[in-house]
């Protein structure tokens, strides 16, 4: 412990080594209270990234049925064909901030529409597979801005429970030995200074 070693003999340092003792424990106490806080979120992020997890693989199924009914109906020309008029999906994240840790709160997916030029499914399968997709995509979306989320609040979890162990496991006992050596010290000079200064007053005058 580099602090404790270095810091100054007699009062001035015993009283360094108190102040930093106070400053650990409190430090402790208050990470502590973070952990306990960050705990309870990541277990709510949890569960909301288990339920849209959930909502995301279902439609999919939902999605990929309707997408098999349609190309056997219509084959996989019909497929291409109705692909050509779909453009690219956008995401668009909100972002929001839980004791310190900067996560996706929610996650807003466009899926534009079909272009006016562009040729419609050829059969009500693939019209209802587009759909699907389409709530399909936003679900992922959610899933992905709620796993991220977990992940996040987890990592801060860990990170900060191995702050809170540092303090209580080595820096927070090693002060306290140190302390115990400052005080102990102390208490050995203070008394051999009064035995210099009892022997001092019983000797003679000169």
């Amino acid at each position: 412990m580099t602090g404790a070693r270095r810091v100054p003999p007699g009062r001035a340092g015993r009283l360094r080594l108190r102040h930093s003792l106070d400053v650990a424990e409190r430090g402790a106490d208050l990470l502590e209270q973070k952990l306990r806080i960050l705990r309870s979120e990541h277990e709510r992020l949890l569960s909301a990234e288990r339920s849209a997890a959930r909502a995301w693989r279902d439609l999919l199924s939902e999605a990929e049925n309707l997408l098999l009914r349609g190309l056997f109906l219509g084959g996989e020309q019909a497929l291409d064909a109705a692909t050509a008029g779909i453009g690219p999906a956008e995401v668009t994240l909100r972002w929001t901030t839980s004791m310190g840790v900067r996560h996706p709160a929610a996650a807003a997916v466009s899926v534009p529409a079909r272009s006016p030029t562009a040729a419609a499914p050829t059969n009500t399968a693939l019209v209802h597979a587009e759909a699907a997709y389409g709530r399909a995509l936003r679900a992922g979306g959610e899933y992905a801005a709620a796993h991220a989320a977990a992940e996040l609040l987890g990592a801060e979890v860990i990170s900060t429970r191995h702050r809170v162990r540092a303090l209580r496991r080595h820096w927070i006992p090693r002060l306290r030995e140190a302390l115990d050596r400052a005080d102990l010290a102390l208490e050995q000079a203070e008394h051999e200074d009064g035995v210099r200064r009892r022997w001092a007053a019983r000797s003679p005058e000169r």
